[in-house]
């Protein structure tokens, strides 16, 4: 009855256009003062009590420096260094430019941890230069969109720090190791259909009369961005700096770069980047303050033991419960954001996970690789969206070339989920 009245609250609030994560804290304290109706505000007292866990967590003093390294690199110049660098190395000719985008989202998906940071870095440089190239712009804006979506499964990232403070025994230096392959994989999946709808659609004609950039000036030049995820992951492993302080090592690296090096960055820029990095990251944290309020509902309630049990009983097998679960998220995945689905859904996966005795951390890697997907599967497609945006076409033109990439995409989560120790080799190897 109970977890009947939280999850008819909740979606009628969403429904209602209520913000989601006000939608689950509404729900989750309807649902606490019911439980707990005989021992009056006394029972209430577990709202604010979970309000306050769900952030006063050490890793989560991550989430912001990272926000902010996003917004500090993006407005560095260190994209166009490297787009200039990667187009020196692989050459100009159909597909060369696609393949270029997919690389340097990739590299800085090391120095940040959002995808739609990265889809507006890479973006800014890319698809003009795509355009000028010979591309059309719908697929532009969809190998950047996906392309953009590896971020956060190379570390740093920010939805790894979420699924560590809601899952224990996951650890953030975990997380960030078992990423590591799945995203390299996921990057070259996706190299390899907008090489090929490139050549065989015949885009890029002007792509070879372009100049290619000199090689060792490039290099020089972009030498400062390829060191910033050398830096992070490096003084990680060597125990220089635990995730949390690797965060802040990245910001004064950033902002070294780009107001001492490139001067890209003025001081009167640093109050408009340090705002939007503070609302953003606030905006995070009261959402996941609001979700703690849901997850202790979940757990207290035991909403999700029935449904552990049922899917345990199903006779569906380890494999077939959680490809089923990828299915399911990915519906959900094309309308709802990946903190979401995180916040929403750990609550009643992870009692499944345990029936199973799924590893935590290649869990999680599965989680992150859904999310991913869902960043640029539409309609509710975050990269996608600011691709588009920035391409100045509409999502719908964006389907019949980011099919392909969304099916690659998930032809390496699938690898991860038939072979685990994709995911579980480097942080075995590293000592996590």
């Amino acid at each position: 009855m109970i977890g009947a009245l939280l999850f008819s609250v909740f979606i009628v609030l969403m429904l209602a256009g209520v913000p989601i994560g006000v939608a689950l804290g509404i729900g989750g304290a309807l649902a606490i003062g019911v439980a707990n109706a005989d021992a009056q505000l006394f029972g209430l007292l577990a709202v604010p009590q979970n309000f306050y866990a769900a952030i006063a967590k050490y890793p989560l003093l991550a989430l912001p420096m990272f926000v902010l390294v996003g917004s500090i690199f993006d407005r560095s110049g260190v994209a166009q260094r490297m787009v200039s660098f990667a187009i020196a190395v692989v050459g100009r000719g159909p597909g060369m430019l696609p393949l270029v985008a997919i690389s340097v989202a990739m590299v800085l998906g090391g120095i940040s941890g959002s995808g739609p940071a990265n889809a507006a870095a890479v973006g800014g440089v890319m698809i003009g230069a795509m355009s000028r190239a010979g591309y059309p712009a719908a697929f532009s804006a969809s190998v950047i969109g996906a392309a953009a979506a590896t971020d956060i499964l190379i570390p740093p990232s920010i939805a790894f720090i979420v699924y560590s403070v809601m899952v224990p025994g996951a650890s953030v230096p975990a997380l960030f190791a078992a990423g590591m392959i799945p995203g390299v994989l996921a990057g070259l999946a996706l190299i390899v259909p907008a090489v090929w709808i490139s050549r065989s659609h015949g885009f890029g004609v002007n792509e070879s009369k372009l100049p290619r950039p000199p090689f060792w000036r490039s290099l020089k030049e972009a030498i400062w961005g390829l060191v910033a995820p050398v830096l992070i992951l490096g003084g990680m492993r060597l125990g220089w700096f635990t995730p949390t302080e690797a965060a802040v090592v990245a910001v004064f690296y950033g902002l070294f770069v780009g107001m001492i090096v490139h001067r890209t960055i003025r001081f009167r820029d640093l109050f408009d980047i340090f705002r939007e990095a503070a609302e953003l990251s606030a905006v995070i944290m009261l959402i996941l303050g609001l979700a703690g309020i849901f997850a202790y509902s979940v757990n207290t309630l035991g909403i999700a033991d029935p449904i552990a049990k049922f899917v345990a009983e199903s006779g569906l097998g380890s494999i077939g419960a959680i490809v089923l679960m990828v299915v399911i998220l990915m519906f959900v995945g094309m309308f709802l954001d990946g903190i979401s689905i995180f916040l929403i859904f750990l609550p009643l996966l992870m009692p499944i996970a345990k029936v199973f005795n799924w590893d935590p951390v290649w869990f999680g890697v599965i989680l992150t690789m859904k999310i991913a997907v869902g960043q640029f599967t539409p309609p509710m497609a975050v990269n996608l969206m600011v691709a588009c945006k920035m391409a100045r076409v509409p999502m719908e033109s964006t389907i019949p070339w980011v099919g392909w990439l969304i099916v690659s995409f998930l032809a390496v989560t699938f690898l991860v989920i038939l072979f685990p120790e994709l995911a579980l080799w480097l942080p075995r190897e590293l000592g996590y």
